[in-house]
């Protein structure tokens, strides 16, 4: 079996698990924080996005360099249908690079750096499955309980919901 086989499943479902928790994203609510220290609604749910774009990033690429990241360029998005739009192209690009990665090339090693400072370097698929996929799944974790604390009902994920008892 080819690497990839084993890795778009998981892909598919982790993506549809996650769209369905961004559907729930009210406009009126992108600005809460739970904590001063935590990022806003709208924050979190652009991150997760973010996130997605690094699948063909790290199949494409050998790094990605933190020093050449302007974060006066990272684009909040500012209502539902603008996240949904842009969580649905994302995982577009990345399912269509995940779905032609051949296993020599998911194979080669993959770095993260900030101009000479290297933070690890890993297999790329290493990297799918730690820093783009479980970094995604923690992040929608978080995202859970922003719902949960504005009342907004949380779908099922793994199993049933508090709100969802059909799984």
């Amino acid at each position: 079996m080819l690497i990839r086989d084993a890795l778009l499943p998981e892909f598919d479902r982790e993506t549809a698990i996650t769209r369905r928790l961004l559907e729930r994203i009210p406009d009126g609510k992108l600005s809460f924080k739970p904590h001063p220290k935590s990022m806003d609604m709208a924050s979190l749910a652009t991150h997760i996005c973010e996130l997605i774009d690094w699948t063909p990033e790290t199949i494409g690429k050998d790094s990605i360099d933190l020093a050449s990241f302007d974060p006066s360029q990272r684009k909040i998005v500012a209502s539902r249908a603008e996240l949904l739009e842009k969580f649905d192209k994302s995982v577009a690009k990345a399912r269509a690079a995940l779905a032609t990665a051949e296993d020599a090339q998911l194979m080669q090693p993959w770095s993260l750096k900030s101009g000479e400072k290297v933070f690890f370097t890993m297999p790329k698929v290493a990297v799918l499955r730690t820093f783009v996929f479980n970094h995604s799944v923690h992040h929608r974790g978080q995202l859970s309980v922003y719902l949960r604390l504005n009342d907004i009902p949380v779908p099922a994920m793994y199993g049933p919901s508090a709100d969802e008892q059909n799984f």
